[in-house]
Formats: C-alpha cells, structure tokens, sequence
C-alpha cells in the first residue's frame, strides 16, 4: 500500500497554495473548496492552525486517532492546532462541497477570543462527535462566514485583527450554543452511554481484585469509543457532575464499605483500590466526606 504523504498546515498562506486559492489577509481565511485551482489527494494533515469546516456533499471519512467518522452531508468539524488528521478522499472524487473557516493562533493572542478560546471544548472532541445543524443553524454558520468573508475583503488597518476575532467568537459562540442542543436532543443515548459508564465502574471495582491504578476518565471515554472531552461533557450535562467526581465518589462507596465490613489496614484498603500513596486516599476520602476514613471506621464502630 502506497504511504499517505504528509501535509503540515502551519500558516493560512499553506493551506490556500494547496488548494490554489487566494490569501487575502496572513492569519486568517473562509474557504470555498469548490473554488479551488487543484484539489489534495488522501493525505495526514498536521495541524497548527484552528480550523472548522461545514460538509454540503460529497462524502470522504476522516481518521481521527484509531477512529473513523463518515464525514456527512451537514455536519461541522472542527481541529485546533496539534491534532492530526487522516483524510480518506474516494477514488475519482474531484468536487468537495465544503466551506470553511482557518485562522492561526496568533491572530487571538491578547485579545477576548484567546482568553476565551480553551472553553470552546468541542476543538478537543473526536471527529466522531461532529456537529450536525439543523437548517436555520446552518444558515447561522453561513452568515457568520459571509461577515468574516467581508472583513477580510476590506483592506488591512488597525481594526482588522479585533474585528476578525470578534466575529470569529460570534461563530464559535453559536457553535457552542448548537452543541448544547445536540447534547439535549440526544438525550436518550447519551443516557445510556451514561448508564454503560456507571456500569463499567462498578464493573471496575466490582471484581474484589487489587487495582493497579485509578481508573481515568480517559479509559471510559475509550470503552464508549468517545473522546475523553466528549464524554466529559455529556455526563456533566446528563448527571451535572463531572466523570471524574462520579469515580472518585464510587470510590469512596467501596472505601465505605471496606471500612465497615473489616477489619483491614487503611493502607491496604488505599493501595487495594489503586492509591499509591495512603495519605493521598484519605486527603480524598476527607475532603468528600468530612471526616477521615479512620474517623468513619471509629464512628460505624461505635453505632
């Protein structure tokens, strides 16, 4: 099998040459791949600019990590820089329908976009977990690149950065707004992606076996095959706690357990459940019960 070459996207101006389209201000670009001279082939694009692009038509599959996501009609991907990304164009496909929206970190820095721009999360989802619009938010999408598309026509002056960032929040704002929603309308299996993680929790400790280490949010979002962002996000919105508080809480439901039916060493208990220092359990186990696992041993004792 021929190897994929590899494509490093580190400046707006990169991007345009690949497809032939015209740079009209250095750190900041709307794309329209149906205007482009020549068209790249399959290829791994390494990314060190922020990107989002909207899907009309045409379909390819993008390969995120050891995942694959059927890149559809409709949908919004998104990649910040230092993501890789494995694009799967099918054979004798020329036409990509696809808008687009570039912009390198540079042109936020010190502005309100860069103190904000971390809480945009879906930069750090899978692919997987793509943005699907409804029609009137498709319209949303658009009329925001038309007014960044207008900016950028205008000549160059003091005001250009600030006023491309600002409506460059404005999309990123809707985005997250539509993100919301789709967590909302997906309730149903986001629920049941949350009773599988509850599941696999108690699965975890379930066994009675000494663990070797805490499990990480990280290692659940992988069995659900989600992001670790992702999957953060939705079990917040579905249990308004965070994965991480409900494992360090399940922990603390064993730890209670284990501390009233016998008569084990704290430490034992603590290692037993993947602690590698003692003291780190019991600094936990008092911050989210009050008291410390010896003190609620004394107190069960003593009822």
């Amino acid at each position: 099998m021929e190897q994929k070459r590899t494509i490093n996207l580190d400046s707006v101006d990169a991007y345009n040459k690949l497809y032939g389209l015209e740079t009209l201000h250095p750190l900041v670009t709307v794309v329209d791949l149906k205007q482009a001279k020549h068209h790249s082939a399959s290829a791994i694009f390494n990314y060190g600019l922020y990107a989002l692009f909207l899907k009309n038509g045409v379909t390819c599959s993008i390969r995120y990590g050891r995942k694959q996501y059927d890149y559809q009609e409709g949908t919004v991907v998104s990649f910040a820089p230092g993501q890789q990304v494995d694009v799967e164009i099918p054979a004798g496909e020329v036409t990509h329908d696809v808008l687009g929206l570039l912009f390198h970190p540079d042109l936020i820095y010190g502005t309100t976009l860069g103190e904000k721009i971390a809480s945009f999360k879906f930069f750090d989802y899978s692919q997987m977990e793509a943005l699907h619009l409804s029609e009137r938010e498709r319209e949303i999408f658009l009329d925001c690149l038309d007014k960044i598309k207008r900016e950028l026509e205008h000549p160059v002056d003091s005001h250009s950065a600030a006023v491309l960032s600002a409506n460059i929040q404005l999309l990123l704002e809707y985005l997250h707004r539509f993100y919301d929603r789709q967590f909302i309308t997906r309730h149903k299996v986001n629920s049941e992606i949350v009773a599988r993680f509850e599941r696999l929790l108690k699965d975890y400790y379930g066994d009675g076996a000494a663990k070797e280490s805490i499990p990480s949010v990280a290692e659940f979002a992988s069995k659900v095959n989600l992001s670790p962002g992702y999957f953060s996000d939705l079990v917040k919105r579905e249990t308004g706690m965070s994965p991480k508080t409900l494992i360090m809480r399940h922990m603390i439901e064993v730890a209670k357990h284990r501390l009233a039916a016998t008569s084990e060493d704290v430490g034992i208990i603590a290692y037993e459940l993947g602690f590698q220092y003692p003291a780190h359990f019991t600094r936990m186990f008092k911050r989210l019960t009050g008291q410390s696992p010896t003190d609620y041993r004394r107190l069960i004792e003593q009822n």
